[in-house]
């Protein structure tokens, strides 16, 4: 009987081992399982913060870049208007001053002749 008293208390001990592991399985798995719970609640709310943050400098970004186009578009109209307007007073001065016109057109085209020798002179001087 001794052995069959041993065999049973190691069979009862082994049985209760066995569910004092499932039962610290079940708990690791429910913890788990609410961990994870939680976690996706807290993916949740970040993606749901985040997504509207996205949205809002999307949306100012292509505000900014609206107005970039239309403020460079507004300059290149306000430069064409002055090399119009500079132009018609070009042809207009000369028009009404053919004589001054042509010296000083003269002047300024010897001027750069000069410039461009200058500038000549020197590069052969270096090699």
């Amino acid at each position: 009987m001794n052995t069959q008293t041993a065999a049973n208390a190691a069979r009862q001990s082994s049985d209760e081992l066995l569910q004092t592991a499932e039962k610290a399985v079940s708990s690791t798995r429910s913890y788990a399982n609410d961990a994870l719970d939680k976690a996706e609640s807290k993916v949740r709310d970040l993606r749901g913060s985040v997504d509207p943050v996205v949205d809002m400098l999307t949306s100012k970004a292509q505000h900014l870049a609206r107005q970039s186009l239309d403020l460079a578009a507004e300059a290149k109209d306000r430069a064409q208007r002055s090399l119009s307007n500079a132009a018609g007073a070009t042809s207009r001065y000369v028009a009404d001053q053919p004589l001054r016109s042509v010296l000083i057109a003269a002047a300024v085209g010897a001027g750069v002749a000069l410039l461009v020798s200058s500038a000549r002179h020197r590069n052969q001087n270096r090699y």
